[in-house]
C-alpha cells in the first residue's frame, strides 16, 4: 500500500475507533461523585443573635457549613446544613445562588438548611436594611459579615469538587434516640393542655408529663465509594438547644456529638440536619443547666453512632431531584403582623427586639408580595427520599412524609427558607399555643397546603 494511502488508511481507522469510543462512552452513565465541603461560618463579636434577641460576646466553640456536592444526575445538587438560627428572604436565595453558581447547578438543587441552634444568626438582609433605613438600634445581622461567610462556603465547595470521588451505594441506618426530645405540647393533671414545655424547664407537671407527639429516630444517610465511606447525613427533630442567651457562639449538643463521630470516623464527612421540630424541645429531659449540654450531646452521639452500626448498604442506581412550589399566607392580626402594624415598632421608643420582629415580618410581605413562592426540594436516591422544609415547620410534617411514602427512607430536614417563622399544624391554632405569638408570621390554613407540597414532592 502506497504511504500515502496508508496513512489515509490509519487515519481513517483513528477516527472510527474515536467516534467507537465516544458512543460507548455516551451510552455508559458518567458514575455519581461526591465531594464534601466545610467552612467556618462563626460570627464576629457584637453581632445579633437568635434575630437580634441578644448580641454576641465570645465564642464557646465555632459554627461550621457543612455539605455535600453530588453530580452524576441530569445536574449537580447541594445539599448543606448551616449551624445559624435561620437564613431567610434575600439572605436564603443569596445562599443558594453563590453555592450554585460553584457548583455549576442552579438555585432550587442548592438545599439549605440551618441547624437552628439559639447561639447563633439569623440572616435576614432586608430586614437589616430595614431597620438601618429607620434608624433603629435593634440589629438582625451584619450584612458585610454575611456575604464573607457565604463566600467561604462557596470557595470550601470549589475546592472540594476538584478532589471529588466516585460513589457507588448509599446506606440506611437508624436509632432510637433516649431521652431528648418532647413536644411542647403536654397534657396536665386535670386534662388540660399546655404548650408551655420549652427547650428548658424546671417545672415539675412538664418533666413528668408524656413526651407526646415526636419522632424518636435518628436517621444518617450515608455515601460510599465500595466499602469506603465518604460521608453521613444524620438527622434528627429536636430544637437543638441545652441552654442559651449567654452570647456565647455554640452550636449546642448537637454540635458537639458532631464533632465527636468526626473524631471516630476522621475521613467520612459528618454533616447533622435538624429535622421539623418548631414544636418538639428538649424540654422534659433539660433542666437548663450547663452540665445537660456534654448529657444531651452524648445521647444523641450515641444514637449517630448506633445508626451507623445499623447502616445496610444498597447500590446507587439513580439521583433525580423535584421542587414543588408552596405558597403561603402572611398573618394579618393588627398588632404586629400587618405592615402598618410592624411600621410602627420601628419607632425609636421600642425595644430593640421588637424592631427587628418588626423588621423581619415586614421582610417576608415583601417577598410575599412578589408571588415567590417557597421551593419544597426532594432528592430521590431509589430507597431513599431526602426532602427539605421551610422554617420551624411542626413535627407532624415529617410523619406525614415518612407516611406519604412508607415504604421508603424518608430523611426530612427542616428549616430551610426560614421567613415564614412557626409552621404549624391546625390544632396548635385551635388549642391557642401560646408559642405562636409571635414568630409566626404565617396564617391558618398552613397545614394543608403544607402537606399537598410533601405529597407532590415526594410522589413516586
Amino acid at each position: 500500500m502506497p504511504a500515502p494511502t496508508r496513512r489515509a488508511f490509519l487515519a481513517q481507522s483513528l477516527a472510527a475507533t474515536a467516534a467507537l469510543a465516544a458512543t460507548r462512552a455516551a451510552a455508559q452513565p458518567a458514575g455519581f461523585r461526591l465531594a464534601a465541603f466545610s467552612a467556618d461560618v462563626t460570627v464576629p463579636a457584637g453581632h445579633g443573635m437568635m434575630g437580634g434577641a441578644w448580641l454576641s460576646k465570645s465564642v464557646a466553640d465555632p459554627l461550621f457549613a457543612k455539605g455535600i456536592v453530588l453530580t452524576g444526575g441530569e445536574k449537580p445538587v447541594v445539599l448543606v446544613s448551616v449551624d445559624w438560627c435561620e437564613i431567610r428572604n434575600a439572605a436564603f436565595d443569596r445562599w443558594r445562588d453563590v453555592l450554585a453558581e460553584a457548583a455549576g447547578t442552579d438555585r432550587a438543587r442548592v438545599l439549605v438548611s440551618s441547624t437552628h441552634v439559639h447561639d447563633a444568626p439569623v440572616a435576614d438582609l432586608e430586614a437589616e436594611r430595614i431597620l438601618k433605613q429607620h434608624k433603629c438600634a435593634g440589629t438582625v445581622c451584619d450584612v458585610a459579615f454575611h456575604e464573607v461567610a457565604v463566600q467561604r462556603v462557596a470557595k470550601a465547595l470549589r475546592d472540594a469538587l476538584k478532589s471529588a470521588s466516585p460513589v457507588t451505594q448509599i446506606g440506611l441506618g437508624q436509632a432510637r434516640v433516649e431521652k431528648i426530645a418532647s413536644n411542647r405540647r403536654y397534657l396536665l393533671p386535670d386534662g388540660k393542655v399546655s404548650y408551655s414545655r420549652g427547650s428548658a424547664t424546671r417545672d415539675a407537671l412538664a418533666s413528668a408529663a408524656g413526651e407526646d407527639t415526636t419522632d424518636p429516630m435518628l436517621k444518617t444517610l450515608s455515601f460510599w465509594n465500595g466499602n469506603t465511606p465518604l460521608a453521613a447525613l444524620s438527622n434528627y427533630a429536636v430544637h437543638p438547644m441545652s441552654y442559651y442567651r449567654t452570647g456565647d457562639v455554640s452550636a449546642d449538643f448537637p454540635g458537639l456529638a458532631r464533632r465527636r463521630r468526626q473524631e471516630d470516623l476522621p475521613n467520612v464527612a459528618q454533616v447533622y440536619f435538624s429535622g421539623c421540630s418548631g414544636n418538639v424541645t428538649a424540654g422534659k429531659y433539660n433542666t437548663g443547666a450547663r452540665e445537660n449540654r456534654p448529657v444531651l450531646a452524648g445521647r444523641l452521639y450515641q444514637a449517630m453512632a448506633e445508626a451507623w452500626r445499623d447502616t445496610k448498604k444498597v447500590p446507587l442506581e439513580r439521583i433525580t431531584f423535584r421542587s414543588v412550589p408552596l405558597t403561603l399566607e402572611p398573618r394579618n392580626e393588627p398588632d404586629g403582623f400587618t405592615v402598618a402594624g410592624s411600621t410602627k415598632l420601628l419607632a425609636p421608643d421600642q425595644k430593640p427586639f421588637a424592631q427587628c420582629l418588626a423588621a423581619m415580618n415586614l421582610s417576608w410581605r415583601k417577598r410575599a408580595a412578589t408571588g415567590q413562592p417557597i421551593d419544597v426540594p426532594a432528592v430521590d436516591f431509589g430507597p431513599a427520599q431526602f426532602l427539605l422544609l421551610p422554617a420551624e415547620a411542626y413535627v407532624e410534617f415529617q410523619l406525614h412524609a415518612q407516611a406519604v411514602r412508607p415504604d421508603s427512607f424518608v430523611m426530612v430536614a427542616g428549616y430551610g427558607e426560614s421567613a415564614p417563622g412557626y409552621i404549624p399544624i391546625e390544632r396548635a391554632w385551635e388549642e391557642k399555643d401560646g408559642n405562636l405569638h409571635d414568630w409566626c408570621w404565617v396564617a391558618p390554613g398552613s397545614e394543608a397546603r403544607m402537606k399537598a407540597a410533601i405529597e407532590a414532592a415526594l410522589r413516586k
